[in-house]
């Protein structure tokens, strides 16, 4: 089958054609990939801020269809639509049972089997997936069914960014209704976070990015206001009279914009850091201010969302147009074609990229 590999920091990824994959698990499924989504964590892994082996199969935001299930494997069956997820939940460890799945124990081991094999050698998919490949093998909690009349085109968003930025801010943030929320990043995960505070009640959504047309774009999906990093302090005057924001959303992942968020943030307030960061990056803060300014200062990982039940609740707040995906997918292309999308994204021009499958 074909698939995108990673074959060494900084290169183009390799499109071939001969990929296959071990024989099934009893524990695992089997899916045809229909969708794929370009996430900038795909581009995070290949210049490294991201740490991954190589060669890797990359894509981790993905649906598909279940071609076949292991011999232990209950709750789906051949012919089911799936999201795919990046953090599988074994229902049994401590984050687990404290309802924090998306920090499950098991979850790295899981998906660190490697299920592909290119020339006879086992290669993992990038963070135990692989969605940028006709058909995969995950463990069957890395999926989570959905509807028959879901059209996994466009759902396969929420295997990542969508819930990572909304959950970030109903999840993590916990935004109030009538709150102020300012959001670093107007990508997939900023504009999502966006949607996430309109949902939650936001009165005001200042989207802060440096391309002007993500700026437009963040208008769309919600945000009451816009502006780019020089001007961010006149915003901050004229829409909290300069007390600064209830909520503020980093979603970039560099230290320069986690240090304005958490300073965009009104004393008592809650900074919240959904962007990735590179291991070696660090962000200073004096130990007086984080006493004397009492801000809540929190990371996301995966939108603090208990998949199985988040996105489901994500495609009912689709159903009623209260949740905008159609307008997130910037481009549609074939997996030959994701070195364009790297391009794309790397150069601030596209939201997201969705990869067809035929």
């Amino acid at each position: 089958m074909k698939a995108a590999v990673l074959r060494a920091l900084n290169e183009p990824l390799e499109i071939r054609d001969d990929i296959k994959l071990v024989d099934l698990g009893d524990n695992e499924v089997h899916v045809k990939i229909v969708s794929s989504g370009v996430c900038h964590s795909d581009l995070s892994a290949q210049n490294g801020t991201i740490p991954t082996p190589f060669p890797s199969v990359l894509g981790h935001e993905g649906a598909g269809i279940i071609l076949e299930v292991g011999d232990a494997v209950r709750g789906v069956k051949a012919g089911d639509k799936v999201i795919i997820s990046f953090v599988p939940a074994c229902n049994h460890c401590n984050p687990c049972l404290r309802g924090q799945s998306y920090l499950c124990d098991d979850a790295v081991p899981m998906m660190m089997t490697p299920h592909f094999l290119i020339d006879g050698t086992p290669v993992h998919g990038f963070t135990g997936c692989g969605t940028f490949s006709e058909e995969l093998i995950v463990p069957a909690s890395a999926v989570v069914k959905v509807d028959d009349d879901i059209p996994l085109e466009i759902v396969s968003l929420i295997g990542c960014g969508v819930t990572t930025g909304v959950g970030a801010a109903i999840n993590s943030a916990k935004v109030t209704p009538g709150s102020s929320v300012v959001v670093f990043g107007c990508g997939g995960v900023g504009i999502s976070a966006i949607q996430g505070a309109r949902i939650a009640g936001a009165a005001e959504i200042l989207a802060v990015d440096m391309v002007d047309s993500k700026l437009e774009m963040a208008k769309h999906f919600g945000a009451t206001h816009v502006c780019t990093p020089d001007h961010l302090e006149d915003m901050k005057a004229q829409i909290t009279g300069g007390e600064g924001f209830d909520f503020a959303i980093e979603c970039i992942g560099n230290p320069v914009t986690i240090r304005a968020t958490y300073d965009a943030a009104r004393r008592g307030g809650t900074a919240t850091i959904v962007g990735v960061g590179r291991m070696e990056q660090m962000v200073q803060f004096s130990a007086f201010e984080l006493f004397f300014a009492d801000k809540q200062l929190k990371g996301s990982m995966y939108g603090g969302s208990n998949v199985r039940v988040f996105m489901p609740q994500l495609l009912r707040l689709w159903k009623q147009d209260k949740l905008d995906l159609e307008s997130m997918v910037s481009q549609r292309m074939e997996v030959d074609n994701v070195n364009e999308a790297f391009r794309a994204m790397e150069a601030g021009e596209v939201i997201r990229t969705v990869l067809d499958f035929k």
